[in-house]
């Protein structure tokens, strides 16, 4: 598989992690979820993302989710890989092993404890050091999460004084502002831009001058036909397959349960087994269900009005 450079673009899907109903990785539904994303049009995976429950993995079961992944996708897209760790040695070893394995690139977001532009530019630096200048990686700006604000002058920073990183993850909320100044820069080399956040603020970050998302959701086709649709001209029927799905997409960006629903949506669409999520995590109630199903309903219906 090539490695990631700055033309990527397209859906990056952020690939749930299936499980059993006991909390066992269900590698079966991994391979039926594969070929479901590849069905849906998507240009490339992210695996062991914040939404794919990294943390709760195991080094070893990390390793198994992910080259069960890439034996399924044979090199017909290309995978990124989420290596983000505070201490470096951790993230050297993970991104030494999926590179090996044929991973793209990897995926980096910074710490909680950094405070300061300058140490902003110096954890990257290091991460850099620590995995090899030859290993391209994707720059995760996500400070609803890790609570660290990264300015558009930081992140132009890292993209000037580091090469090797080919690829932002635009995931502030929605940091369009952020997003314009970076796109007006004519000093910076043009790097690819997908964006995050479910996908909620898409259409809008499209016309900012992303390139693409990076994000999950129980309808990647969402996605896939929003993105093509701007890049045949479309903005309008962009637009209105948006308008038609966010309602779920709204739904499921819930703090705590978002994910429970995302997995609750793809289960009932035949994709994984197990709605599951490993503990500790929430699980719906009869009415987070019922509510589901009611926007489920009426997407399916405004769908067929807007052919």
């Amino acid at each position: 598989m090539a490695k990631l450079d700055e033309t990527a673009k397209g859906v990056f899907i952020i690939s749930v992690t299936p499980f059993t109903d006991a909390g066992v990785l269900d590698l079966e539904s991994t391979d039926r979820m594969v070929d479901f994303y590849i069905e849906k049009g998507v240009t490339g995976f992210t695996l062991l993302g914040m939404m794919g429950e990294a943390p709760k993995l195991t080094m070893a079961e990390s390793r198994s989710f992910v080259q069960r992944v890439l034996k399924r996708l044979n090199g017909r897209v290309p995978v990124v890989v989420g290596a983000s760790s505070p201490g470096f040695a951790s993230m050297a070893e993970l991104t030494r092993a999926v590179m090996d394995d044929g991973a793209a690139g990897v995926m980096i977001a910074p710490p909680g404890t950094l405070k300061t532009d300058d140490q902003i530019v110096t954890y990257y630096e290091n991460a850099v050091e620590a995995i090899g200048s030859d290993v391209p990686f994707v720059l995760q700006d996500f400070p609803q999460s890790t609570n660290v604000h990264m300015t558009a002058g930081v992140i132009a920073r890292i993209i000037k004084g580091l090469p090797s990183c080919v690829m932002l993850k635009h995931e502030d909320w929605p940091g369009l502002a952020k997003l314009s100044a970076l796109r007006a820069m004519s000093d910076l080399r043009r790097v690819s831009i997908l964006v995050g956040n479910g996908g909620v603020f898409l259409p809008e970050e499209m016309e900012r001058g992303a390139d693409g998302a990076m994000t999950g959701f129980a309808y990647p086709e969402m996605m896939v036909d929003v993105v093509a649709a701007y890049q045949q001209g479309k903005p309008d029927r962009a637009r209105d397959i948006f308008d038609a799905y966010l309602p779920l997409a709204r739904y499921e960006q819930q703090p705590g349960p978002g994910l429970a629903i995302r997995k609750y949506v793809l289960q009932k669409r035949g994709v994984i087994a197990s709605a599951a999520l490993r503990k500790p995590g929430p699980k719906l109630s009869p009415l987070d269900i019922a509510e589901t199903e009611k926007i489920i309903a009426r997407q399916t219906k405004r769908l067929r009005d807007i052919g």
